[in-house]
């Protein structure tokens, strides 16, 4: 539905019940933790990990994994600088409703530039966003290659691949900062749980 100069009519719809009438009723303090790196550096590894631990003490939290979604929101996008964009703002968006549902989220995505990390972060409240650098040497990310994407690359079979033809901002400041080549995985979620508290 759209007025006579083509503009949608779209009205804000207020809720009845507020983000923190949801958030008492689940016991916790609802975030979103931005899990960003390279491919392979263990964002994923570390995000099934920390939901885990966070569900077996109580909380309420779900994972956004950079490759499930690709699968479903953003099958059509592609690995453009506009379509990694557009990527981030749509997880970002639904992470945002999530939080506002009362959750605790975290996000597994590359998201390589600091721009868009930026827009995401913009979009929660003071003390929601926690963004967490997994951070690894792309040499030791390049060893891994635990899904075989690094070798596809250097051979020319994927373009725009992050870490290799395409660039990665590392954050400026982080909330967190983990060296997955140093930490094992429960090192690394306690860092995490450490920064968040109680949640």
């Amino acid at each position: 539905m759209t007025d006579s100069q083509g503009k949608p009519q779209v009205v804000w719809q207020n809720d009845y019940v507020s983000k923190r009438e949801r958030a008492a009723a689940l016991g916790q303090s609802p975030r979103c933790l931005w899990l960003t790196g390279l491919p392979g550096a263990g964002k994923t590894t570390v995000a099934r990990a920390l939901e885990r631990r966070l569900h077996e003490a109580g909380r309420h939290v779900y994972v956004l994994d950079g490759d499930n979604v690709r699968h479903g929101l953003n099958r059509d996008l592609g690995f453009s600088n506009a379509d990694r964009a557009e990527n981030i703002r749509r997880v970002a968006e639904v992470a945002r409703l999530l939080v506002d549902a009362g959750l605790i989220v975290i996000v597994a995505l590359i998201s390589p530039f600091r721009k868009d990390r930026e827009l995401a972060r913009s979009l929660f409240a003071s003390g929601e966003f926690v963004e967490v650098f997994i951070d690894a040497p792309v040499d030791v990310c390049k060893q891994r290659d635990p899904k075989g994407l690094y070798a596809l690359a250097r051979q020319g079979r994927i373009k725009d691949f992050t870490g290799v033809d395409s660039p990665y901002e590392k954050p400026a400041t982080s909330d967190v900062r983990i060296d997955t080549s140093h930490h094992d995985v429960d090192g690394c979620i306690m860092q995490i749980i450490e920064t968040i508290g109680s949640a």
